[in-house]
């Protein structure tokens, strides 16, 4: 389909479903992410959140709508409170182009790669939010399985080598250049499976652009958005991931683009590291395996948008960049493995 949007089918299902007067239904885009779409709903009855997969190209599971809708679904059952409350699900593709569902529109700040004019945070309030974004991971973590549905968004059984076997496959669908440190870590990724398992619940796009902050108090945070990536397995891939967002100031700059953790006040990746340990019971020994991993994902993510983009899928202007993420993150990754310094 077209990347312009008609939202006439659109408001009409609103108006039927819950939403008033066609007439007075608006929806605009919101700008920010890199991969599912979000638009934001205005109404008689209060303002909403849309979401819908990117024009082009799906990737594998992370677009499933309905999925993501049920994990908003399960952590309200959960009695998680930093969720969105979802509202409804629609799999109907005629109506907007693509299934999609709507939930709660949560008001605040989102830090994205830069701080927002107006806005001010100090080096204590980045300490602060540091480890409250922490603290709000290990609560996930922690999250009951079995009654509130949770456990059947995965299967904990043998996550970690299929998730280092389906992101190794999905950088080679997706490969358009030559990165050798790239294919070296996908090998020592293979090669250095951890023989241990945990089980918890993961976002997998745990970081500050995917969370919603009090403006009137910065360092508090309201909701969690972006869990199109959340399932079932071990806690430490989760905490990789974070950990390879985790930007220090010696980092380079194109991995400094997701993340303001390098600037004055929040914690390092060390530090992240020591504070977790001390709060959970899980065994940190083998984190490097984990934030390598961490990194090589980010880096396949921006592979597949890259490759949208180069197939004229996606028109961002932002898109064009992000092969030299894949190049960073790789170069990180393998530097890492070497030095066997986070």
């Amino acid at each position: 389909m077209s990347n312009e949007l008609d939202f006439t089918k659109l408001k009409k299902h609103l108006e039927e479903k819950l939403f008033g007067d066609a007439e007075t239904i608006e929806v605009s885009q919101i700008s920010g992410g890199y991969s599912n779409l979000t638009f934001l709903i205005q109404s008689q009855k209060g303002k909403f959140a849309l979401r819908r997969p990117p024009f082009g190209e799906k990737i594998s599971k992370a677009h499933d709508m309905e999925r993501e809708f049920n994990v908003l679904s399960s952590l309200n059952k959960a009695g998680y409170s930093k969720s969105p409350k979802p509202v409804f699900f629609c799999d109907d593709p005629d109506v907007f182009g693509a299934p999609f569902f709507v939930m709660e529109f949560v008001e605040g700040l989102i830090l994205r790669n830069k701080i927002p004019k107006g806005i001010e945070f100090t080096p204590e309030d980045f300490r602060k939010l540091s480890e409250k974004t922490l603290d709000c991971l290990l609560e996930l973590h922690s999250l009951e399985l079995d009654d509130s549905g949770l456990i059947k968004l995965g299967k904990p059984e043998g996550y970690v080598s299929r998730q280092v076997e389906g992101w190794i496959d999905r950088y080679f669908k997706a490969k358009t250049n030559e990165l050798p440190e790239m294919e070296k870590v996908a090998e020592w990724l293979k090669s250095n499976l951890p023989s241990t398992a945990n089980v918890g619940f993961l976002h997998n796009d745990y970081k500050y652009d995917n969370l919603v902050l009090d403006p009137e108090n910065v360092s508090e945070i309201k909701s969690v958005l972006d869990w199109e990536m959340a399932t079932v397995g071990e806690p430490l891939m989760d905490l990789g991931t974070s950990l390879a967002y985790w930007a220090e100031p010696g980092d380079p700059d194109i991995l400094k683009m997701f993340n303001l953790t390098y600037l004055p006040g929040n914690l390092t990746r060390q530090e992240v590291i020591r504070y977790y340990g001390q709060k959970s019971q899980l065994d940190l020994s083998n984190i490097l395996f984990y934030y390598t991993f961490g990194l090589f994902k980010v880096g396949v993510i921006a592979q597949q948008i890259y490759k949208r983009f180069t197939q004229g899928h996606a028109n961002d202007p932002r898109f064009s960049a992000l092969i030299h993420v894949v190049e960073a993150a790789g170069k990180r990754a393998h530097e890492s493995i070497l030095s066997e310094k986070i």
